[in-house]
């Protein structure tokens, strides 16, 4: 089934949206995914990932950060906007989500880029009940001693990190390690062999749509675990 697309107007412009409807049961949970700095809404990961949370009962609802929605308008490579701009856009969106389900539970997801900013919207109070991180970023590649992790004690959402082993902007240990300061519960879900794109290399023996079930089955799990109704 393919995603419903739309629009939502923000202070500054507007941003594009995809909407992927539960299928089965629908959970109480409705995600809003947020994707990465070079990873589109409707990239094949986002688009997929999108599509197997909705098999498993989730509303999940897709958007663009207004530099990637600059990027598609003008054709055109531009960087991502800072931090500040990001979060802005992103609480817009939470906000527009909140109007549409009413007093629905929200979980906030994203990949990488997206993830970090979901973080950052969590310390800060966002409205949402807990956190979905695929692919966390939490240093920048070659340079683990950039730790994005200053506001995890802010954090007190039950928060679910999905990480690949191989992925080198996430050192499983150092992630341990910053876990022990997050305000919330934290549950770390390791994805063997993985990268930061969720590929795994031919000697896994695993296939794509393998390693897709298991990241769903795996957001399925935490969020029974986290919210029993």
């Amino acid at each position: 089934m393919s995603a419903r697309r739309g629009h939502i107007a923000l202070l500054d412009g507007e941003v594009s949206t995809l909407w992927n409807e539960a299928r089965g049961k629908r959970r109480a949970s409705t995600l809003l995914f947020a994707h990465g700095a070079e990873l589109d809404f409707d990239s094949e990961f986002m688009a997929a990932i999108a599509e197997a949370l909705a098999t498993r009962g989730f509303d999940v609802l897709r958007f663009r950060y207004p530099y990637m929605e600059r990027r598609e308008r003008e054709a055109k490579k531009f960087p991502p906007d800072r931090m500040p701009k990001l979060e802005a856009a992103h609480f817009e969106v939470l906000a527009h989500l909140r109007e549409r389900i009413g007093a629905g539970r929200i979980v906030l997801a994203g990949k990488s880029m997206g993830a970090r900013v979901s973080t950052h919207l969590a310390a800060k109070g966002a409205d949402a009940a807990g956190l979905v991180l695929f692919g966390y970023p939490l240093h920048p590649a070659g340079k683990p001693l950039e730790e994005r992790r200053e506001h995890f004690p802010a954090i007190v959402q039950p928060t679910l990190f999905v990480q690949g082993t191989r992925d080198p902007l996430c050192d499983q240990a150092k992630l341990e390690r910053a876990l022990k300061s997050f305000g919330g519960h934290a549950t770390v879900h390791v994805v063997a062999d993985a990268d930061h794109s969720f590929a795994v290399p031919k000697r896994a023996r695993r296939t794509r749509d393998e390693v897709l079930a298991e990241l769903a089955d795996a957001v399925a799990n935490w969020e029974r675990a986290s919210f029993p109704d």
